[in-house]
Parts: structure tokens; C-alpha cells; sequence
């Protein structure tokens, strides 16, 4: 048999190879890509202050990434499908690498975001591709237990991201936050090559065009609310032509997949109501959660003056509050299922926000701001770790790979939308003129995120397991919960 058929038919995966080594490389893989998400948000004064750029420059350093890492994430797995999964997981890493390595070097703002925009794509292929590589890799008796580690890996990074974001800053520089992503790539390229079988899958064509339509449209829809942020104005041609250029081209995307032989994201799955749920859930947690962290980072060192390791170490009973509470959510959703976990830790973190909108001030002390970490940090764990499972259960067995790729390219795109529309609220009522102008801006967007949260519980209300879809996946994918689905992914904070 040969380690194609063994690797897509299911069988005997991974024979011949180490399911140890399968993990740790996966795993290794997916930290670099998971914590890229987070480790720069910490950085993003310092690199302001070095490098220039408004706040919308800002904005894209961070969206560059997201949605670049979002609209290509089931392309790339298509390219592994077709190729072989290895080869494109090693491409993508060399190709993450090597645009680790420019943002390092990056001279300016704009060579920093252009450099993230790779980053974004190399880190595409990575997610999906790993977590189908260690699958295939580990035998069905062991694979719980290794989706787990890998899982703890991501929830890691995480958890880490603005701790390691602030350390690396305050203590070497912002461009290691880059840096160390390279002996990391050039370590794991031939070891994977080593270490984990070829394989193929049964969907390798490529949806070309509708990877196209997909990109350019949410491309167009992104950089005009990014620009309502500057002087132009809501009215401007620069706001208004790219976005509607943009809900155009999304349009013609869904016209498109709907018509395809073999579409990138089938269209008929959003009949499921589950499915749609679990997508439209991700996106507004996402949507809230992103772009709350965007502006606290900034709140807290501005205004605040902290160091970066200090953000970091106060941003801790948020970001690794998941590493303890996850495993109590996982078994409490298995006994008593996964949708009321998920809306409770939605709840909690929309009271979080909202408290936070209620007390913050300038000179708002540490332990006043405390409690909404912590509402944020176990609200965060409890919506993660029933999340793949409410995502693998709402479709047939045959779609659960699309499913986890839609539904992390969804929260990769709330992730977006909420640093654009939060930073908009926040632009369009105070700014950086003094602590109180900020707070001016940033209460309102705490209570725009705090709604989004609200919302996302709502909506996950009408998650209900259809009668059709296969019920053997729970077990399985209860190994897997991470808090970012092929995220990564990516991510505590999200």
C-alpha cells in the first residue's frame, strides 16, 4: 500500500513513521504560526514610534496578516490535496520563514506590512495542512491524546503571545518578534520532510477563481473601512468605492461558488443551521475580541505608560486563564454539551467589555480593571473548547474538513473586520490627544465589542446537531479543541 492510499483512505496512517515526531512537528509549526497572530500587538507603539505610520498603518500591520492568513486558508489546503500535503506544508513554511525574516528587515511601515501580507499566506497553508498531516500520522487509538498536545501547543501561543511580544520588545528589540521565527522554520522544514508521510486528498482541484473574487472583495471592503478612520471621512471616494467594489465582488463570489463543479466553500452548507451558527458565532467573537485587544494594548501603554513586558504580564489573567479552564469547559460541555458552554462564555464576555466600559478611565487603576481580564479570560476558554466539536458535528463526516477551514477563515475575517470597525468607533470619538480622549473613543468601542459578544451568544443559540450528521467525530474531536480552529486557531485573545 502506498503512503498516499494509506494517508487519504485512512488505514494504517502514519505507518512507518514517528506519531511523536508527527506531533512535535506539527505542533512546533502551528506555535510559530498561532503566536504571529498576537506577539505583535504588544509591539505595535514601539513599532510606531521607530518606524512612523498613523493608526491606520497600524491597523494593517495587524489585518495584513489576518486576512491574508484567512482568505487563502482553504486554498491552501486544496494546493495540499493536489500536490501533496507535505510538500505544500514544507513550501509554506519556508515561505513563512522567509517572510519572517523581511519583517525583520523591514526599513519602513509599509515594507512591514507587505512582508506580514506573506506571512499571512505561508501561515495559510501551515494551519490547515498541519492539523490533517499529524490526523493521518497518529493511529485512531493514540490520536486523542496527540490533538491534544497539539491543541495545548496553540493555546500556548496564545496564552504567550503578548507576553513573549513584550519581553522580546522591551528586552532585544521588535524586529525579534520576527527573528525568532526563522531557525524555528529552517529546523522544522527538513524535519518534516523527515518526519511525516506524503499525501494526497480526494478534492484537489483548485478554485482559482473564487479564491480571487473572495480576496479582492474582502480586500476592497477592509481598506475602505480602514480609511473612514483617517481624514477622508465616511463620504469619501477612497471610503465608499472600495467597499461597495468589495460587497460587489463578494457577491459575485457567492453567484460563483454556487455555479462551481468544485467551489472552495459550497454555498449549500449555510442551509445547515448549525453550520451557519458555529460560522456566524466565530466571526462576532472574533469581531469583538480583536478589536478590543487592538486598542487595550495601546490604552495600556499610551496612556498608561507600561513597558511592553508589563502589558504583557497584565493582559496574563486573560491570555492563560484558557490553559486552566479549558480542560474543566471540555468535560462540562461533554456532559452537559457544548452550546451552553459556548453562550456562558460568550455571556461572561460581553459583562467582561461591558464593566470595562463602565469603570475605565485614565488613571483606572490595575485591580479595577482586573476583574474584566478575568471575565474575559474564562469566557474565552469556555466558547474555545466546545468549539471544533460544535463545528465537526453540524456537518457529515465528509465535510468536516471544509467546515474547519470556513470556520477558521471566519474568525480570521472577524478578526479583521473588528480592529477596522472598532477603531473607526474609536477614531470617530476621541484619539490620542490625551488619556481622556482616548477613554472618549475607547468606552464606546467597549461597548460596540460587549454587543458583538451579546450577539455571538444569540446566535449560538440555534446550534442544534442535525439528525444526519455523523455522531462518532465527538470523541475525536474533543482531543482537538483549541482555540483556534485550524486556529490556530488563532488564539486566547480571540
Amino acid at each position: 500500500m502506498s503512503t498516499d492510499k494509506v494517508a487519504a483512505g485512512g488505514g494504517e496512517a502514519g505507518a512507518g513513521r514517528s506519531p511523536g515526531l508527527a506531533t512535535l512537528i506539527t505542533a512546533l509549526a502551528t506555535f510559530m504560526a498561532g503566536l504571529d497572530n498576537l506577539v505583535v500587538l504588544v509591539a505595535l507603539p514601539t513599532i510606531r514610534d521607530e518606524l512612523g505610520g498613523s493608526l491606520e498603518d497600524l491597523e494593517w500591520t495587524v489585518n495584513a496578516y489576518t486576512l491574508s492568513f484567512a482568505v487563502l486558508m482553504m486554498f491552501g489546503a486544496a494546493l495540499g490535496d493536489r500536490f501533496g500535503r507535505r510538500r505544500v506544508f514544507i513550501s509554506g513554511l519556508l515561505v513563512f520563514t522567509a517572510a519572517s525574516a523581511a519583517a525583520a528587515l523591514a526599513p519602513g511601515i509599509n515594507e512591514l506590512i507587505a512582508a506580514r501580507v506573506v506571512q499571512g499566506a505561508g501561515a495559510a497553508v501551515i494551519m490547515p495542512l498541519s492539523l490533517t498531516l499529524l490526523t493521518h500520522a497518529v493511529p485512531a487509538a493514540k490520536r486523542g491524546a496527540a490533538l491534544g498536545i497539539y491543541s495545548a501547543v496553540g493555546g500556548l501561543a496564545i496564552a504567550g503571545g503578548p507576553l513573549v511580544g513584550g519581553l522580546v520588545t522591551e528586552n532585544l528589540s521588535w524586529q525579534w518578534i520576527f527573528w525568532i521565527n526563522v531557525p524555528v522554520g529552517l529546523l522544522l522544514a527538513p524535519a518534516a520532510w523527515r518526519g511525516l508521510a506524503e499525501s494526497r486528498g480526494p478534492n484537489n482541484r483548485l478554485d482559482a477563481p473564487g479564491t480571487l473574487l473572495a480576496s479582492l472583495g474582502i480586500l476592497g471592503f477592509v481598506y475602505g473601512l480602514i480609511r473612514a478612520n483617517g481624514d477622508e471621512g465616511w463620504g469619501a471616494p477612497l471610503v465608499v468605492g472600495p467597499m461597495v467594489a468589495g460587497v460587489v465582488l463578494l457577491v459575485l463570489f457567492v453567484l460563483f461558488e454556487q455555479r462551481s463543479s468544485a467551489p472552495m466553500l459550497p454555498m449549500r452548507m449555510f442551509r445547515n443551521r448549525a453550520f451557519s451558527a458555529v460560522n456566524a458565532g466565530g466571526l462576532l467573537q472574533a469581531f469583538g475580541m480583536y478589536g478590543v485587544v487592538f486598542l487595550i494594548t495601546q490604552f495600556m501603554q499610551n496612556i498608561q505608560h507600561m513597558s511592553p513586558t508589563e502589558a504583557g504580564v497584565r493582559m496574563l489573567p486573560w491570555t492563560a486563564m484558557p490553559l486552566l479552564i479549558a480542560p474543566v469547559a471540555g468535560i462540562l460541555s461533554d456532559k452537559i454539551g457544548g452550546r451552553p458552554v459556548a453562550v456562558f462564555g460568550l455571556a461572561l464576555l460581553a459583562a467582561g467589555f461591558a464593566y470595562w466600559a463602565l469603570v475605565m478611565g485614565p488613571d483606572s487603576s490595575y485591580v479595577e480593571q482586573l476583574p474584566g481580564y478575568l471575565l474575559g479570560g474564562v469566557g474565552v476558554a469556555c466558547f474555545f473548547a466546545p468549539l471544533i466539536n460544535l463545528t465537526m458535528s453540524s456537518v457529515d463526516e465528509s465535510e468536516q474538513g471544509i467546515a474547519s477551514g470556513s470556520t477558521s477563515a471566519m474568525r480570521e475575517l472577524g478578526a479583521a473586520f473588528g480592529i477596522a470597525v472598532l477603531t473607526s468607533v474609536f477614531t470617530h470619538n476621541g484619539g490620542y490627544a490625551s488619556g481622556q480622549d482616548f477613554v472618549d473613543g475607547f468606552v464606546p468601542a467597549l461597548w460596540v465589542g460587549a454587543a458583538a459578544m451579546a450577539l455571538a451568544a444569540i446566535v449560538m443559540l440555534f446550534v442544534v446537531r442535525p439528525a444526519g450528521a455523523q455522531k462518532q467525530h465527538g470523541a475525536e474531536a474533543g482531543g482537538a479543541q483549541q482555540p483556534q480552529a485550524a486556529e490556530p486557531a488563532a488564539s486566547a485573545t480571540r
